[in-house]
């Protein structure tokens, strides 16, 4: 519940402030006919949009298990995310693309170019707030691991989703600012379409990134190995156990981990000194691992297994 408090609090951040820069681009992209400032508009209509989505999927994410979904609903908030992605590149790459070549092509001045100056300005000084706020939510995620790997294994898309958005927001924004300054400083409007193709052109590779990482959750990943060690040194330590078959393990929302075992208990236990094993190892893994909220335990001979693996 903590780490969706957090996730929330950056995609509130990130939506105020996305409503009221864009709006304010639109204002000027109307006034002063820059190609560059309306594809900066759309993409910060695109990321309002595509927050409410995040929003929406950490609430369906939150319902409880029921008969037709008895592992609940936590990977809708990894479909949302995928989503996201979408709209990212068909809204926000697409649109900036197509305006862009078509300030090329049908080239105009750029009026009263020192009003683009400021709402750019403006512009980046509030996007630095919820970028801020997603980079420091996301360095207490990463922890001690390098940061395009905890990206990698990062199981919270709202997170890293927004920091992507805004990072992708922000260096729109400078591109934007080159793009009009250029065109206005050499008279060359087309520098302005180009400016809005190269913003439409970071989208693509920012919804690239996320459809990919969205993907990855969405068909199920593994627990962390960390966790996955850990768990194997618990059963390697019982001498109940002689040995661990197997560990399966997959995330089915940011904090909600499936846990399978196969594991050979040591001969001559009876059936009441394994159902006492199992429950206390159950007991043991969820006090440990808070996010593991459902184990299921297979007690098997270790050859058995094998040979089942073997005729699988």
């Amino acid at each position: 519940m903590a780490g969706h408090a957090s996730s929330k609090t950056v995609i509130y951040a990130a939506l105020v402030g996305n409503l009221a820069i864009g709006v304010t681009k639109l204002g000027a992209a109307i006034y002063t006919g820059s190609s560059a400032m309306l594809s900066e508009a759309i993409h910060s209509f695109v990321d309002s949009g595509n927050q409410l989505l995040l929003l929406h999927g950490l609430r369906r994410s939150a319902k409880a298990p029921d008969e037709k979904h008895p592992f609940g609903y936590g990977m809708e908030l990894y479909f949302w995310s995928f989503v996201v992605a979408i709209m990212v590149f068909a809204v926000g790459a697409g649109v900036s693309i197509y305006e862009g070549v078509s300030k090329i092509r049908d080239p105009h001045a750029i009026n009263n170019v020192h009003i683009n100056y400021i709402v750019l300005g403006t512009a980046i000084l509030i996007e630095a707030g919820p970028c801020y706020l997603a980079l420091k939510a996301f360095l207490v995620e990463k922890g001690d691991r390098e940061f395009f790997k905890a990206i990698r294994e990062s199981k919270d898309p709202t997170i890293f989703t927004v920091l992507f958005e805004d990072s992708a927001a922000m260096l729109g924004l400078i591109v934007a600012m080159i793009g009009i300054a250029l065109a206005d400083y050499y008279n060359f409007a087309e520098l302005d379409g180009i400016a809005s193709v190269v913003i439409g052109v970071i989208l693509a590779a920012t919804a690239a990134v996320l459809a990919a990482e969205s993907k990855g959750l969405l068909i199920g990943e593994a627990a962390m190995p960390e966790t996955q060690a850990a768990v194997r040194a618990m059963l390697a330590a019982d001498d109940r156990i002689s040995s661990t078959n197997e560990v399966l393990t997959m995330h089915l929302g940011p904090q909600d981990v499936l846990l399978n075992l196969s594991v050979d208990f040591r001969d001559g236990l009876s059936s009441e000194e394994v159902e006492a094993a199992i429950t206390e190892i159950e007991t043991k893994i969820k006090r440990d691992f808070p996010e593991i909220k459902r184990i299921f335990i297979e007690a098997q001979n270790w050859l058995a297994h094998r040979a089942n693996e073997v005729r699988a």
